[in-house]
């Protein structure tokens, strides 16, 4: 009896240990860039824990630097273009998942549109949007974002609406509900958790999404992962501004993610478990 009670907690301390040091991993590059953001100029390129903190590159960061333009634009294209392909792809991904025909081959066409380099898709959109005159505007981040986050959602949510039972929605047509009305009542509101598990990832990666920030944006539209570029010159390197737009760019996606915790974890492990 001593003896697996003294194994239950070897096996739960070790647990703990291997995810401390994963956490610690983890969490080292944000750590180091919040220090750093915190230390005097003088003390930046010193290895030291004891210094007098001070928000000089916070200051620095929302007087000089047209910040709140940079966050606005984040904020309105990362939120338009979730919902947008929220909108757009639920629709394909329950009639994908009840169609008659198990069409598996178009789903995995869609996933593909996101197996290819980025940067192959970038030069035809940027040429095209210097055309249609898209080029740094909101509308043409929003649509770029849409395309590239609807191939996951309809992934995703093709699995989750796949998980619901058929017999649930058959009762809801036999008591009157029409093939849209069993959609919107019944299927949606017992897939919530993965919809609110998509609708995160499609949020976390627009926000801090860099390559098509840099290449089709030029400062009307530019979002905080360009803006923190702008802290990298050929010539010097601005460590404090760098390390304190990075913090302060993370912290929304981080209460993002604290506030939502609970439906990404259950979104993300419905099915895992089988009755």
């Amino acid at each position: 009896m001593n003896r697996n009670l003294v194994y239950k907690y070897f096996k739960k301390i070790s647990r703990h240990c291997v995810l401390l040091v994963f956490s610690i991993i983890a969490l080292y590059p944000f750590t180091w860039a919040l220090i750093t953001s915190l230390k005097p100029r003088a003390e930046l390129f010193r290895f030291s824990l004891l210094f007098k903190p001070t928000l000089i590159h916070y200051m620095d960061v929302f007087s000089r630097y047209s910040f709140w333009l940079y966050f606005g634009n984040s904020v309105i294209i990362s939120l338009s273009s979730t919902i947008l392909s929220l909108l757009l792809g639920l629709p394909a991904a329950y009639a994908l998942a009840r169609s008659e025909q198990k069409r598996s081959g178009i789903a995995f066409y869609f996933l593909s549109t996101r197996m290819a380099p980025p940067i192959a898709f970038l030069i035809p959109y940027f040429l095209m949007y210097i055309k249609l005159g898209l080029f740094d505007t909101h509308v043409g981040m929003i649509i770029l974002y849409t395309l590239f986050n609807l191939a996951l959602v309809i992934w995703l949510m093709r699995g989750f609406f796949l998980d619901v039972p058929l017999e649930i929605e058959g009762s809801a047509l036999i008591d009157g509900c029409s093939r849209w009305q069993a959609f919107v009542r019944i299927t949606l509101p017992l897939t919530s958790y993965g919809i609110a598990a998509t609708g995160v990832l499609c949020f976390l990666f627009t926000w801090n999404e860099f390559l098509a920030a840099i290449i089709l944006t030029g400062r009307t539209a530019k979002t905080l992962p360009s803006f923190i570029y702008m802290f990298l010159s050929t010539f010097q390197l601005d460590w404090g501004g760098l390390c304190a737009s990075t913090v302060i760019t993370c912290i929304p996606v981080l209460a993002f993610g604290i506030l939502f915790r609970k439906f990404l974890v259950r979104g993300l492990t419905m099915g895992a478990v089988k009755g």
